[in-house]
This record gives structure tokens, sequence and C-alpha cells, in this order.
């Protein structure tokens, strides 16, 4: 496998997801504080100025609950996403923005579709169907605790509710999808020990082979018999093991 990822914790595993709840929240605060005009540039299916909304709408929302009840699901994904993919996050979000919003755009027949929904069905549909796909106890968990929490979601890539962008919930769904199959062959591993690998010796590793039979612990240093120290060129560690070694010697004779 040639890139290999790890369940390491690091600071950008929350940092990342505040940020970007940050800026949804911000372009909030200047929508509703400033200009409420700019809820106009979400995604307008089949014409070409609607297109620049494929970029925009994932951080315009239509009121105060629109916008909570995106950033929830939000946060706890995209912490799942950095925590078990990291290496690949941004591109999930990013080129799932684009082509979440781009089939949006293609498969719509009207309207003004704004929202992080879009982007939040990618992140659930990517983690569930890549930790099925990885075969990985712990993205298999991971992917039944997401259809746990989400699970109910599924409903809404259909046109029940009157005004909910279905058609960007539905690309959301696929855009996961397709990105699973594409990077399925980057699955996220713990780290191992060497002698947890597959191919660890135990004869060959330099450690164990300090260990007699009984599993005694033996010391290898060389039994020199040392007259004048100062003539040897060694090293000072080196040398501090055969002064120790000489004097046991001596003392036993």
């Amino acid at each position: 496998m040639s890139k290999t990822q790890h369940f390491k914790y690091s600071n950008n595993i929350i940092i990342y997801p505040l940020l970007i709840l940050f800026a949804i929240w911000l372009v909030f605060w200047y929508q509703v504080r400033i200009d409420s005009g700019i809820k106009a540039f979400g995604i307008r299916p089949q014409k070409l100025e609607g297109l620049a909304g494929v970029v925009t709408s994932p951080f315009l929302h239509g009121d105060i609950n629109h916008i909570y009840n995106n950033s929830f699901p939000l946060f706890v994904l995209t912490v799942a996403l950095f925590y078990f993919y990291s290496k690949i996050a941004w591109k999930v979000i990013g080129f799932g923005i684009l082509l979440s919003g781009f089939m949006t755009w293609l498969i719509a027949n009207s309207g003004n579709h704004i929202g992080a929904s879009g982007l939040v069905y990618v992140l659930v549909s990517f983690i569930f169907f890549k930790g099925i796909l990885a075969k990985h106890y712990r993205l298999i968990a991971l992917s039944l605790m997401v259809i746990f929490l989400y699970g109910s979601m599924i409903w809404y890539v259909f046109p029940i509710k009157t005004g909910m962008s279905w058609e960007g919930h539905l690309s959301g769904l696929i855009t996961g999808l397709v990105f699973a199959l594409i990077f399925r062959k980057q699955v996220a591993k713990p780290d191992r020990y060497k002698w947890e690998q597959p191919d660890y010796n135990e004869e060959d590793d330099p450690f164990m082979k300090h260990f007699d039979e009984n599993g005694n612990f033996i010391e290898f240093e060389p039994e020199v018999e040392i007259e004048n120290e100062s003539e040897l060129k060694i090293e000072p560690e080196i040398k501090q093991a055969q002064r120790i070694n000489y004097i046991f010697k001596k003392n036993e004779n």
C-alpha cells in the first residue's frame, strides 16, 4: 500500500472543523447584519450565472435554524474525517463541495439552493461507505455510528418536504459514494509495533537476542582483560562498559 494513514490525534483534528464552522457563521453574520442579498448567490440550476453557487452555496443559509441544524453534524463529521482520513480530508471536502454542487446544478429543476447540507451528505456517505469497503473494525464501527446518528437523513434525498433541496442531498450522497470508491485503497490503519508486523521474526530481533531460553536478560559485552586503559582507542561508552567488566572479573579472582 503506497499511502498509509494512522489514527493519530493532533490539534488540527479540532482546529480545522472549527475554522470551517467559523467561516460559515461569519458569512451568516454578514448576511444578517450587513447584506441579506448574498443569499441570492446560491446554486441556480441550468443557469450559467448559477454556477458560482457551486462554491458559495455551502456558506449561505436561509435562517438561524437552517445554519444551526447543519452546524452540529458538520462539526462531528469533519472531526471524524480529519481523525481517520487526515491525508485525504481536504480533498473530500473541497472536491465534495464542487462535485455535489455541480450535480445539483445539473439535476435540479429550479430554485436557489443554499446551505451546507450537501457537504454534510457527502461526509455521511463517504464515511459510511469507506468504512464498509475498508473492512477495518474501527472504520466499520464508525460507519455504524454514522448510520445510528444520521441514518434518518436518507429520507431527505427524496422530495418529501417542500422548500428542502433534496437534489443537493442526493448529489451529496452520490458524491460521497464515488469518493469512497476512488479512495478505497487508501485505508486508514493504526500504528503497529515491529512485533505486530506479519513478517516479524523473533529470532532476527536484536533486542530479543538479549534473552536466554529462561527469559533472563543477557548483556552482550566483550570480556577483555585491560592492563592499560590509556592505550585503548574506543568510544567512552564502550570503555566504561569494559572497565566495569574488568573490575567485576578482578573481584572474582
